[in-house]
Order: structure tokens, then sequence, then C-alpha cells
């Protein structure tokens, strides 16, 4: 294998580590706002008196 063919290869996977870093950072930060907005939703819907009653009429 020559010298030019080597730097290529060695280009070629560190682009691909450097995309698959991005990706994952991508996927880091998407996670990460799913979690806050989860959080915010649970946060909203605890009211502990909200089925508590039930008014049954026949």
């Amino acid at each position: 294998m020559d010298i030019a063919a080597l730097s290529m290869s060695l280009n070629q996977i560190n682009t691909s580590s450097e995309v698959g870093v991005a990706m994952l950072s991508k996927a880091l930060d998407t996670q990460e706002t799913m979690g806050a907005e989860m959080v915010k939703m649970m946060e909203q819907s605890v009211n502990p008196h909200i089925g508590a009653n039930i008014d049954v009429s026949v």
C-alpha cells in the first residue's frame, strides 16, 4: 500500500468517525429535549384531586 492510498484511507476513516460523533451528539440533544418535555408534562399533570370521586346517577 502506498502513502497516497494510506492517506486517503485514514482520511475516510476520520470523516466517518466525525459523522458518527455528530449523529450521536444530535441524538443526545434530541433525548435531552424529549426528557425535559416529559418532565414538564408530568409536572403539569400532577393534580391529586382529579379522579378521586365518581358521580354516578341511574
